[in-house]
């Protein structure tokens, strides 16, 4: 595709914007250690965490993005601030009104704000270098837009990792039609990690060695406790098999709780937020994962979860025991405390390196046994797709949506009421006609059947291949595989209503997950961002399957903006849509999508530092506006 000059110039991140933000991370951290913690100090406010934040709501709100220290556990470090508080002020919208942000950047850098999972015009977006040029220091700018949709989402920096500095804040749209399922009371929970390194000195310790942070390795210890359990051959075999990929099966988490302090609407484990109750309350807590880097794995000790809404749209609901929230996903659920007891909701760092914790209790100042902490898990060589062919589906038993998948034909009446409460009322969606009540409840899952990859090894930017990749959304996820209680799966959910595009995609296109670590780059089908400039075009209109393949060892948040994703779970009409989808290793894992929104979209890996290391594409929609989907 031949690129016209000027609209690159305006809308395409170059590769010298990509090498700025990166180097701009490393400037930031030399000039924080060049000077002194008390002269710091004295040129911000320092601001404890977790300060109660004001609600923002109506038709015009302003936002003043500054600078401060946070004390977290007597440790302070520079933060961005959203009107002075982390996490930001949460904004309460409405489903159908227009709304107008002002955004007035008192940085000394360029800043930007992209309100994640909002369905809103490109340019609107919130990313610099592809749909505007950020928000230069000292000036205002404005964000305009319909709201045409209603749930839990947030908002964040897009700007050289001010959001793991603090700029991170709940969003939330009600919505007109009353919700489809009761709750007395809400408490929304947001996650996080936080560090008193600066974002700039974590990329550089990762690119310098990408193990740096993982403390967790394997010992001479674990070797003999290995053999004793499989004997000595197959032991070493598996160590050697390891050491030959230069990979260790411990690698969960780039960053981990050495330097990180796990924090629950900004406040640490020993601040201990509180979320209050009576009694019989049915308490909707509405989970945001704004995390920079980590997964969690969440349970709260005492109470079945019922989950009724996942990335802001509403799902039937499904009773769990414990779920795993990636990078930018957001929860929804019900809990419904009997007992006048504390409850403790924890938020476990998914490679076993720390917590978030906070509690639900009556009255302040309650408290519940904290549970203890799992072993780390250790990555095996199905995680590669090794083998595959010879053990089926992994050598893992099947659940929920099996490997042989129910006809697409078997449908089924959907009752009326279903209809009523869609996961969201958006702005231009078709009434659901007389032939639409007879829905497929099930469907052909892509990637059942394991895959072999193709010839492709992606080159010098990527390490290894997943020799076999399957869908894996009946599986839990490493770590959680022996987990005694009821794991949310992505087979589970299923949209309370069918949408009104039933359409079978008319293409595929399949992207590849890959990486190096030895190098630290991480990329889509072996190239970085700035070596891959030209976006990905989808038709305006067209409905499409968007197939990931991970060939790396690591779990992958990622997220598209401006468009749903369809998860293709085997859920028939009722595919739960999603603006991030966790693939796992050695998954083959695909979406379907609407193309109706026109102009450039950035679609990337949501973990800051697989992004900012080349995890990075560009969407373009282009074509005429016909009506669309919604």
């Amino acid at each position: 595709m031949r690129r016209r000059a000027m609209h690159n110039e305006r809308t395409v991140i170059s590769r010298r914007l990509l090498l700025q933000r990166t180097g701009a991370l490393g400037v930031l951290a030399a000039m924080q250690q060049l000077l002194p913690a008390c002269m710091v100090d004295s040129l911000v406010p320092v601001i404890p965490p977790g300060i109660p934040s004001a609600t923002l709501s109506g038709e015009v709100i302003d936002l003043q993005i500054s600078e401060a220290r946070l004390r977290v556990d007597n440790r302070s470090a520079s933060a961005m601030t959203i009107n002075g508080t982390i996490p930001g002020p949460l904004i309460r919208l409405r489903e159908g009104q227009d709304v107008t942000l002002r955004v007035n950047n008192l940085l000394a850098e360029p800043t930007s704000i992209h309100w994640h999972g909002i369905l809103l015009p490109f340019d609107m977006d919130g990313v610099p270098g592809v749909s505007f040029k950020g928000i230069d220091p000292g000036t205002t700018f404005t964000y305009r837009f319909p709201v045409r949709q209603s749930g839990t989402y947030w908002y964040h920096s897009h700007s050289r990792g001010q959001e793991m500095r603090g700029m991170y804040a709940p969003l939330i749209v009600d919505p007109i039609e009353p919700e489809p399922f009761r709750y007395d009371r809400e408490h929304v929970v947001i996650l996080s990690d936080w560090t008193s390194e600066s974002p700039g000195t974590l990329f550089a310790n990762l690119k310098k060695l990408p193990g740096y942070y993982n403390f967790q390795r394997r010992t001479l210890t674990a070797f003999f406790d290995d053999a004793s359990r499989m004997g000595w051959w197959p032991a070493l075999q598996d160590y050697l098999a390891w050491d030959e990929m230069r990979m260790d099966p411990t690698d969960f988490a780039d960053v981990t709780g050495h330097t990180f302090t796990y924090l629950l609407n900004g406040l640490s484990p020993s601040a201990n937020w509180t979320g209050l109750f009576q009694a019989g309350d049915r308490i909707r807590l509405r989970f945001i994962n704004a995390a920079a880097m980590t997964f969690f794995d969440v349970h709260i000790p005492g109470l079945t979860m019922t989950v009724v809404q996942v990335d802001g749209q509403n799902v039937q609901p499904v009773s769990v025991e414990e779920f795993r929230i990636g990078v930018a996903e957001t929860i929804d659920v019900i809990v419904e405390p009997r007992k006048e007891h504390a409850y403790t909701i924890f938020a476990e760092a998914m490679d076993r390196s720390g917590y978030a914790r906070g509690t639900l209790a009556t009255r302040t100042g309650m408290t519940a046994v904290i549970p203890p902490r799992r072993s780390r898990p250790v990555r095996t060589m199905a995680d590669m797709g090794m083998h595959m062919e010879h053990q089926g589906m992994g050598g893992v038993e099947t659940s929920g949506a099996s490997s042989k998948p129910k006809s697409s034909d078997e449908t089924i009446k959907a009752e009326h009421g279903n209809h009523k409460h869609g996961a969201s009322h958006s702005a231009g969606q078709h009434e659901i006609s007389d032939e639409h009540l007879m829905v497929r409840r099930h469907s052909e899952i892509p990637g059942h059947e394991s895959v072999k990859h193709g010839p492709d090894d992606h080159g010098t930017g990527n390490q290894t291949i997943a020799e076999y990749s399957r869908n894996m959304m009946h599986e839990p996820g490493r770590g959680l595989e022996h987990s005694p209680r009821r794991v949310l799966l992505y087979s589970d959910l299923k949209s309370l209503a069918p949408y009104p595009d039933q359409r079978e995609p008319e293409r595929e296109v399949e992207l590849h997950l890959t990486g190096n670590m030895d190098r630290y780059l991480w990329s889509f089908d072996g190239k970085k961002y700035s070596g891959a400039p030209d976006p990905i075009p989808f038709r305006y209109g067209e409905r499409l399957r968007l197939t990931f393949v991970n060939d790396t060892m690591m779990e992958h948040p990622l997220h598209l903006h401006g468009m749903w994703m369809y998860l293709e779970n085997g859920s028939g009409a009722f595919l739960p849509r999603k603006h991030t989808v966790i693939v796992k290793p050695a998954e083959r894992l695909s979406v379907a999508i609407t193309a109706d929104a026109p102009g450039r979209w950035a679609f990337h890996c949501h973990l800051l530092f697989h992004m900012e290391a080349g995890m990075f594409r560009v969407i373009e929609v282009s074509g005429h506006e016909h009506g669309g989907y919604s």
